[in-house]
């Protein structure tokens, strides 16, 4: 197993629909969509954000992770995860290398959510506002929340307004999406 990031835009963006499909599920509406469209269309012709995987032999991704660069482009946020197979420990592997080198911020839902991302190798934790706890690799080089710039993103709603305004757009993407999911290895 290794760590990689896509080699061509079409794997890059079979990725992402499955990371969507995983993470949003089946019943979600147009978000997984909006996420596709909005990561796609923003982030990835920004260079704000970059999809990673752990894959094995044949390349087939058993864990994906997508990191949003935040507004000064000093750290990274752990936007997304999943496991296609839906194995923990691909996302722990997976997470745990990119914490060894990246300076990789985490927003942990939950204490099973921490501990987890403890497992991951994030060690500094600090208390967040709302009663969220944020996660730091060692190589983040903020000391604290006050120092933590926000991950760049795209408007949801906006991309909502065009899908409604713009069929044409609509119908292209969502063809995209479900193009991307089904040519996912595996």
């Amino acid at each position: 197993m290794k760590v990689m990031t896509p080699e061509r835009d079409e794997q890059r963006d079979a990725w992402l629909a499955r990371l969507c499909a995983d993470i949003y599920g089946r019943e979600a509406g147009l978000s997984p969509l909006v996420t596709f469209t909005g990561t796609r269309q923003v982030l990835f012709a920004q260079e704000a954000a970059r999809l990673w995987a752990l894959v094995d032999d044949q390349g087939r991704p058993g864990a994906l992770a997508l990191l949003a660069l935040d507004a000064s482009g000093t750290g990274m946020t752990l936007w997304l995860h999943a496991s296609p197979g839906g194995d923990r420990e691909s996302q722990r592997r997976l997470i745990r290398e990119l914490a060894q080198k990246a300076p990789l911020r985490v927003n942990a839902a939950d204490k099973d959510d921490e501990e987890f991302f403890r497992r991951c190798g994030i060690n500094r934790w600090f208390a967040a506002p709302g009663g969220r706890r944020i996660g730091l690799s060692r190589h983040h080089p903020a000391q604290g929340v006050n120092e933590l710039e926000p991950a760049l993103e795209y408007d949801d709603e906006a991309i909502l307004r065009r899908f409604k305004h713009d069929t044409h757009f609509f119908d292209q993407e969502k063809a995209r999406f479900v193009e991307r999911l089904a040519a996912f290895p595996g």
